[in-house]
């Protein structure tokens, strides 16, 4: 019997609660935890708690219920005053108990973390706020799709992470604009600027003369066995296919461009200073590299030095703007942080984790392995010991045999490096020397995020050695081991299927790729692959993401087609019938489904594609109601519309306030021009209807052929679709802004038709 002795059961507790749900979740709570087989009747403890409930307890309440269910058997309610639960002694009625529904389990965002090479569960460190470091371009030229295809996929995982799952993301990205690349392309560039102001002669560009005093006479450089010979010694001994090939495009233009100014001058031809500037462009890169082996020491001035970073930075902030991609909340550039960079490497070497050689310091990678708490690669464990992606992170100017012998071990890298002449230099307690590559990123990120941050994002070729080193010499300096909790690694992309490297003078620029597509074709080619996953950049891809913006642009054109149809205020609230119905189900299945993807790694290639299914199944809603001489139902139409809308907008895909698709215009232009635009083509879409009518009516063949050229050549190459439909009406599509065209278009028409009126037809 489940009965409760009066001295063991205290129900005191229940009389201070007042909500009957709260009341039997406490009483089921004290019953679990205590024996209730006590007895033979219902004691008076029984009674009374029995009177504080309302009803039976939910069955989720186990315990409860079952003593509510035994107590209520022996003592039935109406037979015993005691047991009438609540007000029902009082006669009077009440509400019957309620219980939330069981509900169902809500997707939860999971992000692929390079750090355990698995998707996992997103859960920021504070609350909804997400602190995030991405690594920036390092500026020494034109920024390409390779910069592209992490600094749009990482912006669209932003816009989302802010526009979609609401967090409140604090963006910061570094500038590299202190490097080996850089010190050595600006050194380059500065004597070739030096050499072409000698404006040496053919004759004297081909002549060997070895011995001449450097740069005072320009017949020294580009000698063919001062150049040439030592470049086709490298050509012989490079085994890396894809810089051979590059090497030997090289050779051949060079030789191509050599061979005719060879023979100009022997025949003293008039064309040779013609082909002196062909060969000194083809062999631009050769002799730039040449010139800086020879005399780049002799480069000292420091301003040289910033010059080629800073106009850089400025092509490729112009570039990011043009990609609609978001501005970083905090910009860093490492020349602006080199007191930083000093004071994180000196808190380095307290702790133990470096060493100084030769004015140099080095991180001690061992040491660090070795200790508790800390384990070197995270990333990319098994990449320890390779020593080309090492010598790589370290720097074309940092792997001389002097500099490698000064570290302890060949995995050490370098945190401070002493500067040797023709290089950039700053005062530190090491003495005169630059950053380190990878000690930037540590420095500038904890000085403004701290200790410990969310998300760090870049390249996938990034992730060993930079991103290994970044994190080993950040948790030496913080004592932790997590600073970073998610990495974000974007894909590699590739053209037409081959590796894509500026160093092999494969790539295209951000500049040549929008001259050919626009800003939101690009990004909806990123959005249809996974960020995370290699991508292709070919005519096909491109081709599929121009196919799916006109699929998507279509429907838009037809909704707002149907909603500017007349109606009054109450019209637009139209009855829902089975087909209503069913494609309502299936909005709200897309965007659960689209939902389910953005929290699978945002997967924005199956958001799209569910997408894409949704406006399928709307068009053949359309389509199902024309049939049947009826209109699509506005308010299903819109809301749909707009839902599209919102999520290209939270992709980035759309600027502007438009309520509905893509906005209108060149880039600009008022993104309200289609609204200015309309009445216009109403007023132009209506006379040629009329035109059409009476033309119909006086059988004026010549005029209904002009009014269909007007519609299907003229409009159209103003970006406007003019449809005519069986009932006689027309339908206008505007798609671009040309008012004065139309104003043009309209005003031949008119003057065609009185011309035809006044012939007496």
């Amino acid at each position: 019997l489940l009965i409760l002795s009066a001295e063991s059961f205290d129900y005191g507790f229940l009389l201070r609660i007042s909500e009957d749900a709260r009341r039997a979740e406490a009483l089921n709570e004290y019953l679990s935890c205590r024996s209730y087989l006590a007895g033979y009747g219902p004691t008076q403890a029984d009674a009374e708690a029995f009177k504080l409930l309302c009803g039976p307890p939910n069955q989720r309440h186990a315990h409860a219920l079952r003593w509510y269910r035994h107590i209520a058997a022996l003592l039935p309610q109406m037979n015993d005053p005691r047991l009438r639960p609540c007000d029902a002694a009082k006669g009077k009625r009440v509400q019957p108990p309620w219980s939330p529904p069981d509900g169902t389990e809500i997707p939860k965002l999971k992000l692929y973390n390079s750090l355990t090479r698995t998707k996992e569960l997103f859960v920021p460190q504070r609350g909804n706020r997400v602190l995030w470091y991405c690594c920036g371009p390092t500026v020494y030229d034109a920024s390409h799709m390779g910069h592209a295809r992490s600094y749009i996929s990482f912006d669209i995982l932003r816009r989302i992470l802010m526009n979609y799952f609401k967090y409140d993301v604090f963006y910061c990205m570094n500038i590299t604009d202190i490097d080996d690349k850089i010190i050595k392309r600006a050194r380059q560039n500065h004597l070739l600027v030096q050499y072409r102001a000698k404006k040496p002669s053919a004759s004297q560009i081909l002549q060997d003369n070895r011995d001449a005093e450097p740069l005072k006479h320009p017949v020294l450089i580009l000698m063919l066995f001062s150049v040439f010979q030592p470049f086709q010694v490298k050509l012989a001994e490079t085994t890396d296919p894809d810089k051979k090939q590059m090497l030997e495009r090289l050779d051949t233009a060079v030789t191509t461009a050599l061979t005719p100014l060879q023979g100009a001058i022997q025949s003293k031809a008039p064309d040779a200073a013609i082909q002196k500037q062909v060969l000194l462009e083809e062999a631009k890169d050769l002799l730039s590299d040449w010139l800086d082996s020879q005399f780049g020491s002799q480069v000292t001035e420091n301003s040289i030095f910033s010059l080629l970073p800073k106009y850089w930075e400025g092509e490729y902030h112009k570039d990011m703007d043009a990609l609609n991609v978001l501005p970083a909340d905090v910009l860093t550039r490492v020349s602006e942080y080199v007191p930083e960079i000093v004071e994180f490497v000196k808190k380095i070497l307290d702790n133990g984790y470096g060493y100084e050689s030769n004015g140099s310091v080095y991180f001690d990678t061992a040491k660090f392995d070795a200790s508790s708490g800390h384990s070197y690669a995270k990333l990319v464990p098994e990449a320890v010991g390779d020593q080309k992606a090492l010598q790589e992170g370290e720097g074309d100017l940092s792997i001389s045999a002097d500099r490698l012998s000064e570290k302890h071990s060949q995995n050490d890298f370098a945190l401070w490096k002493a500067s040797k002449p023709g290089e950039p230099s700053w005062e530190s307690p090491w003495g005169k020397g630059r950053p380190g590559w990878h000690i930037e990123c540590s420095a500038m990120a904890g000085s403004i995020l701290g200790e410990s941050m969310d998300i760090h994002g870049g390249g996938f070729d990034l992730r060993f050695p930079h991103h290994d080193n970044e994190l080993a010499q950040s948790e030496a300096y913080f004592e932790n081991n997590h600073w970073v909790r998610y990495f974000l690694h974007t894909g590699h992309l590739t053209i037409a299927g081959c590796k894509m490297s500026k160093s092999l003078k494969n790539f295209i620029t951000i500049k040549d790729a929008l001259a050919k597509h626009t800003a939101r074709q690009l990004r909806l080619a990123f959005l249809m692959h996974s960020w995370k996953d290699t991508l292709d950049y070919s005519n096909n891809t491109m081709e599929s993401a121009i196919q799916y913006e006109k699929f998507m642009s279509e429907f838009f054109l037809n909704v707002k087609d149907i909603l500017r149809t007349p109606t009054d205020i109450t019209g637009q609230f139209e009855k829902w019938e089975a087909e209503e119905i069913e494609l309502n189900k299936s909005f709200y299945e897309k965007k659960e489904a689209v939902h389910e993807a953005l929290c699978d790694n945002i997967d924005t290639r199956s958001a799209l594609e569910e997408m894409r299914a949704l406006v399928s199944q709307s068009n053949a809603y359309v389509a199902a109601r024309k049939s049947a001489k009826l209109l699509p139902n506005r308010m299903l139409l819109q809301s749909i519309a707009h839902y599209l809308t919102d999520m290209f907008k939270t992709f980035g895909a759309i600027e502007g306030t438009e309520p509905i698709g893509f906005p209108v215009g060149n880039n600009g232009q008022s993104a309200d021009l289609e609204s200015t635009v309309m009445p216009y083509l109403n007023v132009l879409s209506d006379f040629r209807e009329g035109v059409r009518k009476i033309a119909r009516e006086q059988k004026v063949t010549e005029v209904l052929q002009l009014c269909d050229v007007v519609r299907d050549d003229i409009l159209p190459e103003l970006g406007v679709r003019l449809e005519d439909h069986e009932e006689g009406k027309e339908i206008s599509k505007g798609q671009t802004k040309k008012l004065r065209k139309l104003y043009e278009a309209q005003e031949k028409l008119y003057n065609e038709y009185l011309q035809t009126n006044q012939n007496g037809s």
